[in-house]
């Protein structure tokens, strides 16, 4: 070890696989931020599931081993590299994206991917922003074009993007529709923004949704398990509706005809093809929803650190997850 070199605790995957390769050092040797980056003292990070296909080598993009995974870390500026105006030590931050990974007491971000945290959030709240937040903004004001007035079911309501999703659709001026799998996930939705929710292990819950919103139909759908859903959902949009996919877990059959005398879509998302003016233009948009207090995360589970790989096997197969999974540093 060279001297001066600091180190640190954290998560490192030397192969691609599941949880198990997962493995928790002390002796990693603390990231030093370069030329327009900070490094972060980590309080939390998100766990998001992307995370997971990652690091099971199975997602389009591999990063090169060993790494760290984890983009959303909340924490305080330790140091900060040259040409770095907007943050200096001792800031409260949160990110949507990090260098060095997130899952460590350290790590380095970009300067134009951190964000200050203000008071009225807690570290927890602010590792709980990045990814499912932007993503919720992009899906529902970006690619759907959501407008006030329009009605929108989030498929998948109680769970970090989908409590995002009802508090910037509700703050929006949408009608907000939810659902969620226990009665528990149910209230958090309903305390979050949703007009109603339904229980979608309900074997009729889709009439029910019928029932509610009337002949009318859907404007907007935001999926988060398309490969379950996604046929209902086209019987469920209005005309011009668009169903905006989050998440998928495999292949499904539909019947291309459901489109076609409504002329609805289907609509993919992508955080990571965001321009760096919309990341601005999101970014703007949640910072105002923390000052106004509608952006609000709700937390679900904690870990620590020596407990990740318990976490990524819980957020894929917990089932009912509500709120935001969170790693304690």
């Amino acid at each position: 070890m060279a001297t001066g070199q600091k180190l640190m605790r954290a998560i490192r995957v030397f192969e691609f696989g599941g949880p198990e390769v997962l493995k928790l050092q002390s002796d990693v040797i603390q990231p030093v931020p370069k030329e327009h980056q900070v490094l972060i003292k980590v309080h939390a990070c998100g766990i998001n599931p992307v995370e997971t296909y990652i690091r099971s080598g199975t997602y389009s993009r591999k990063p090169n081993l060993p790494y760290t995974p984890g983009s959303d870390v909340s924490g305080i500026i330790e140091a900060v590299g040259n040409n770095v105006s907007t943050f200096k030590k001792g800031d409260r931050v949160f990110t949507t994206s990090t260098v060095s990974g997130g899952y460590a007491e350290y790590a380095v971000a970009a300067d134009d991917t951190v964000y200050s945290l203000p008071e009225k959030l807690d570290f927890k709240q602010g590792a709980a922003i990045g990814i499912p937040y932007f993503t919720a903004y992009r899906a529902l004001l970006l690619r759907a074009r959501a407008k006030a007035g329009e009605t929108v079911l989030v498929h998948g309501a109680s769970g970090g993007v989908g409590l995002a999703t009802c508090q910037i659709a509700r703050a929006y001026g949408l009608k907000v529709l939810g659902t969620a799998g226990t009665e528990e996930g149910k209230n958090i939705v309903l305390q979050n923004g949703a007009h109603e929710v339904f229980n979608h292990r309900d074997v009729n819950y889709i009439d029910k949704i019928k029932n509610s919103v009337g002949d009318k139909g859907i404007n907007v759908i935001i999926e988060m398990l398309s490969n379950v859903n996604l046929s209902n959902d086209l019987k469920l949009l209005s005309y011009g509706g668009r169903v905006i996919i989050v998440g998928s877990r495999g292949p499904i059959e539909i019947n291309p005809r459901d489109t076609m005398a409504k002329e609805s879509s289907i609509i993919g998302v992508s955080l990571y093809s965001s321009t760096k003016e919309e990341f601005q233009q999101c970014a703007a948009a949640l910072q105002a929803g923390m000052e106004i207090g509608w952006l609000n995360p709700v937390i679900g589970s904690q870990y620590p650190l020596e407990k990740v790989a318990q976490a990524h096997e819980n957020i894929i197969h917990g089932g009912g997850t509500t709120g935001k999974m969170i790693l304690l540093l």
